[in-house]
Parts: structure tokens; sequence; C-alpha cells
């Protein structure tokens, strides 16, 4: 496959596209081609792109049809050339690909698995050369068929030959080429967690235990003196405030911690192993969590710290590196990149700021090369499929579009918002809005889109699911709340979602239906409510509160009855103490008979996270007491996105669609 591509150095990267942008007199002039569903259910074109630590070669996940998935290696010095490709033989569907090695990556495949009555999908990784003629197991072995639940733990970047891989019984150093392999750390049931310092040896671990009747996890560290295993700090479930480990430097003595202990947003520190304490806060923002530290592969000088990323509207990188700062700042220039204004109020304090976020789609390093000469860097945006291109010697090259089918023309304006709960708190929210050259200035017919979890957030990046723009170009508004319960926002909204469920957590997302009808933006009498997961959950709640707001709901692999949850969480030791606590409130099974409004369900029968029996428990009451609803039960379909089979995101679409139009209330939505 030779995917399309353009070469460009950087001045006339910016010329070309202030050039080639289409004048929005243009656009108003014809209602542009609507994507379908289809659309959004195809495999994506190119995905998942890295460079080589040497930046000589470039791989990728890509799909010639929108079916099949292969993984296609490009050389760096001639990017227009034909790749070469590595395929994978049914029953495995290629997930994802990574460098190991200047000249190995590491393939991980999906294959649908039944054992027994259990159905479900597992993922098997493989060691493979760029020709594809070697492919070697997780361990090093020659059995293609031996199932081996393992991930790569470690690349080794200062060993020419190994990598460390975590199987279910430890840790093994496996030599790439020979394919040798050793275990150098055995599992254990009290410890996990483990993590691999700079000298590629194990240095931190954690442990469950309980004090009091209370869980703890504890961390250990091993002594860069003595070698021995020493307990440095604990955090109890029940506080919720994890302290954990981000990253190790070239002091044996400091590493990385990053903690939210005694505040509302955490924060990036040194801890001193010798001395058993904070040193310092090196990252925090004011409104956001910090999330992690960046730091160089590259043998010279492994370790060193680049920079941070922190929870914004999207994970979003800070610079340190100066070089990587400037490089970033000039890619944005180059890919025309703007930005507007957010007005914000903290939701712990209640202080007004202001920040800016990108307009549309944003630009991101995700790979470089050890030297930073050559890196892979990603636009994409809410409204904008990624696009990925190659920086090499301050030229940019555009590698391949994800989507390149997709009229982009027709998807709907995101941004980031926020609307006050009844009792006054702030929830953030994303918002998109139809295309007013299209469909007018709104009221508009509107779908709240509640995400799972509960602990979870929303980003504004692209949704490949298509639950946001499918709808969008079709002229729905779609509201993301980040109700209470949602992580990644500070402790105070995600501890105010606490033993809520149902109540005022469901509460946070009517209040934000009312304020989209406050604002002339939702039509009072065209709402509905489609969630996936706990979203499922809540489009099941809503279905049974009585509060008038929705003409349907449509829920997806939900979750009927809070003990179901509890059971869930209950085969985690540390979530039973977690969140387990935290689960109480409204069970929508104990309510079914009373659903008030008309009701999908769709659920894939190789769901081991959420079984379909909730979703034909709730069907059976709506049955036997004469509620409208459709149920849709969905072969071979499983939880997460990345077990879903191709198709199956379009069948998604197309019935909530069909759905919506015809029975969701009087006449449709």
């Amino acid at each position: 496959m030779k995917l399309s591509w353009r070469h460009f150095p950087i001045a006339a990267l910016i010329a070309a596209i202030s050039l080639t942008s289409a004048p929005a007199s243009l656009a108003r002039q014809a209602p542009a081609q609507i994507p379908t569903a289809e659309d959004f259910g195809r495999q994506a074109a190119i995905r998942n792109v890295s460079i080589s630590p040497d930046g000589q070669h470039i791989a990728a996940v890509t799909s010639p049809d929108g079916k099949e998935t292969v993984v296609s290696i490009w050389r760096t010095a001639a990017p227009g050339e034909a790749p070469k490709t590595l395929g994978a033989s049914a029953p495995n569907v290629i997930q994802s690909v990574q460098f190991i090695k200047n000249d190995r990556v590491a393939v991980v495949v999906r294959q649908t698995y039944t054992q027994s009555t259990t159905k479900t999908h597992v993922f098997r990784l493989f060691i493979v050369d760029f020709d594809g003629k070697k492919w070697m197991n997780a361990l090093g072995g020659d059995n293609q068929n031996e199932f081996i639940a393992a991930n790569v733990i470690d690349t080794l970047p200062t060993d020419p030959k190994n990598i460390l891989v975590q199987a279910r019984d430890g840790i093994y150093k496996v030599d790439i080429y020979t394919g040798r392999s050793g275990r150098v750390f055995a599992a254990s049931d009290k410890f996990g967690g483990e993590l691999i310092d700079l000298k590629g040896e194990v240095r931190a671990r954690q442990s469950v235990d309980f004090e009091n009747g209370k869980v703890y996890i504890a961390q250990w560290i091993r002594n860069p003196r003595t070698n021995e295993w020493e307990e440095h700090f604990r955090w109890f479930a029940a506080d919720r405030e994890p302290r954990e480990i981000v990253g190790f430097t070239a002091d044996p003595n400091i590493i990385y911690v990053q903690s939210s202990a005694g505040r509302d947003k955490s924060v990036i520190y040194e801890y001193d192993i010798d001395a058993r304490k904070e040193v310092e806060a090196i990252f925090e923002t004011k409104l956001f969590d910090a999330g992690g530290v960046i730091q160089s592969r590259a043998p010279g000088d492994y370790g060193r710290l680049l920079g941070f990323t922190y929870d914004g509207e999207v994970s979003r990188q800070y610079w340190v590196d100066p070089k990587l700062d400037a490089l970033t700042k000039g890619l944005r220039k180059a890919l025309g990149v703007t930005t507007v204004p957010v007005a914000w109020t903290d939701i712990a304090t209640g202080e007004r700021a202001r920040f800016s976020t990108a307009d549309g789609a944003d630009v991101r390093m995700n790979s470089w090369s050890d030297d930073l000469t050559k890196a892979i860097v990603v636009k994409s945006g809410p409204s904008q499929p990624p696009e990925f291109y190659l920086l090499s010697d301050g030229k940019l090259t555009l590698l391949g579009r994800s989507a390149p089918w997709m009229n982009t023309a027709a998807l709907g304006d995101t941004r980031l918002v926020q609307y006050a709960a009844r009792d006054g708190l702030m929830i953030p929210a994303f918002l998109t809005t139809p295309k007013k050259e299209i469909y007018g200035a709104g009221p508009f017919p509107t779908i709240i889109l509640p995400h799972g979890g509960p602990w979870a957030r929303d980003d504004m990046g692209w949704d490949g699911s298509g639950w946001v723009q499918y709808f969008a170009a079709r002229g729905y508004v779609v509201l993301q709340p980040q109700f209470r319960g949602s992580q990644g926002w500070g402790q105070k909204l995600w501890r105010a979602g606490d033993a809520e469920w149902g109540q005022k957590m469901q509460d946070d997302k009517d209040d934000g239906a009312k304020w989209l009808i406050s604002q002339g933006i939702a039509a009072p009498d065209r709402i509905a409510m489609h969630g996936y997961s706990y979203g499922g959950y809540s489009a099941m709640a809503a279905a049974v509160r009585p509060n008038g707001i929705y003409q349907c709901a449509v829920a997806g692999a939900g979750v009927a009855s809070i003990e179901k949850f509890r059971e869930i969480v209950n085969q985690s030791r540390i979530l039973r103490e977690l969140q387990r606590p935290t689960i109480n409130g409204l069970s929508p099974f104990e309510k079914a008979s009373t659903v008030s409004i008309p009701i999908f369900l769709y659920h894939g029968d190789r769901d081991v996270t959420v079984p379909i029996s909730e979703s034909e428990r709730f069907v059976s009451i709506l049955k036997s007491t004469g509620k409208p609803y459709r149920y849709l039960a969905i072969k071979d379909m499983g939880h997460q996105y990345n077990r879903w089979e191709v198709g199956q995101a379009a069948e998604v679409l197309t019935a909530i669609d069909s759905y919506l139009t015809t029975e969701c209330g009087p006449g449709g939505l």
C-alpha cells in the first residue's frame, strides 16, 4: 500500500495551508456530504505511528481497505516509497506496533477466544523483524500458537540486544535476536506494580495490606546502597490520595513521584530515598492535574528530563527541553493551529481564570529519534481525524491521514464549557454543535452523552467511535458532561460522586440538558441520553427517573443494578476497598417496571466486563410490563472498543440513528 504524501519545508508549508484552505463562503453555498456510519466504522488508514530510536525507520498500523490491518514500515529517507508490510493470518487482528530496537518491533494481535461458556478476546505479543520472516512469541520462543499473557515492560535502550517482558509469573529478559530468555524477577502474590530504573533493574514495587481493617497500598523501593527492599510510604484506599512513582533519575537516590495528598490537583515532586521525604515540587498547574514525566530514551543522556504531561482539555505536554519546546511552537505555526480563550472557574476554589485551547485541532509530537532530529507529529482534534507527519531536519512530510475519506466540513464544532449544577458545583463539559451553515442557528435536537467508568473522563480529541461527530453531522447537539465522580478534574469533583449514583451524579447530566435549553442550544422537547458502560447505567437511570427531560434513552453495555457494579469491583482487592464504598444510590433494575420513556439497549455477547445478562435482565422486566423498548445483541462484540470487530461500530451507529429518528418519543427525535 502506498499512502499519499507531500513534502514541504516548514516555511512553504505555512503558505501551502493558507492557499488550500477552503473559503468560509464556499462551505455555505451547499450542504456538505454527511459522513456515513461506515465512514466511522472503518479501520483507520494509518494509526499508532512511531519512529525508530536511530530515526531510520517509521512503523505504523495501516489498513488498505478499512477492514484488514497490517504493520507498515518505511525508511525515513524515502517516505514516499511503498512500505514493507507485515500481515497476520486469521484469526489474528493486528492491534498495535512499537519499536523495541532499531530493527525490531513488538506487534500485538487480538483473537476471539471461547472457553467452556465464556466468550471473550485475548491479546498476544510477538517480536518481529522488518521482513516478517521471524515471528517470536512474547518470551522469544518459536511456538506462535502458545498463548502467553505478556507485555513489554522496558525496551532497555542502553542494552543493544535485550528487552524486559512482564508475564504472569514474573519479568523476563529476552534476547530479541536469539530468542533466549530467562526470568530475572519472580511474581508474588503480595507484590505487584514493578517499575524498572535507568539501569534496567526492578527498583520499585507495591504491596496491598491492611491496618486496623483498612486497606492501604505501600510503596517499596530497593535501597541503592544495600540493595534491600524497604517500605517508603503508603496511602489508604479510603483516603483516595495516591502517591505513585512516575520516573527515575540519574541520581539513584532521587525519584519522581506524583501525588494529590493534601491537594485538589496532583503535582510531581522529587523524592529523596535516603531522607525518605519529598524534596520539592517540580511541576504543578493551578487548574489541572499533573500527569507524568517525559524523559529521554537516548543512551547518551538516558533519563534526562524533557518535560511533563498534565490533564487539560486533553493530555497536554509541557516541555522543559528548549529544543522540543521551540519545535512544538514551530509546528503549531506551520500546521495552522490557532487558539481560543476559555473562561474557567476552578471547581475546588471558585477562583476564576482564563487559559487557551486549540481551536479545532492541535499538534503533538508522539515519537522522536534519540538525537531529536526526527519526530512523528500528529495533528488532530474533535473534528479533525489524526494526520501523521514526519519531521526530519526541519522539513515536514505528510505520511498519511487516518480517515482520508471523511468529509470533515460536515462535522460539528467542539468547545470546553462549564455550567453550574443545581447545588452550585461547577461541572466541566465538552459541547459539540452542528454546523450553522448546514443546520441553522438552533435550537437543535440534543444527545446527553455521559462517559463510562464512572472514574474516568472524556477529552477534547478525535472520537473515532462516531458517538459525537456522527450525530453532530446530522444536526444534533452532543454534550459530554464531566459529572461529579469523574476523575482527572481534581479531588473535589471526583469525591462529590460518592454514593450519589443515579442521584446527584444523574442531576449533573440533567442540569447540563437544562443549561443547554437556557442557552437556546437544545430544543426542550428533543433531548435524549446515550451512554455506554457506566454511561449505559446512566441511560437506564434516566429512563426510570421521573424528570420529564428526555424523550428516550439509549443504553449500551450498561449495568442494570448497583449490586452488579459491586460484584465487578469485588474482583479487585484494591477496588473492593477503593471504589466499592462509593457505589450506592439508584438501582435501575429495581425500578425497571416504572420506565416512563422509550429505551433502546444494545450489548455485545463477548462482553466479560459487563455481562450481557445485565441488559437481558432489564429487558425481561420491560417486556413483561409492556414498556416500549428495543434490544440488540451483537455477536462477537466485547466491551472495550479494541474488542469490537470491524463493522460493529457502524452497526451501533446505524441502530442508534434509526432508533432516534423513528422511535424516540412521539414522532422521533
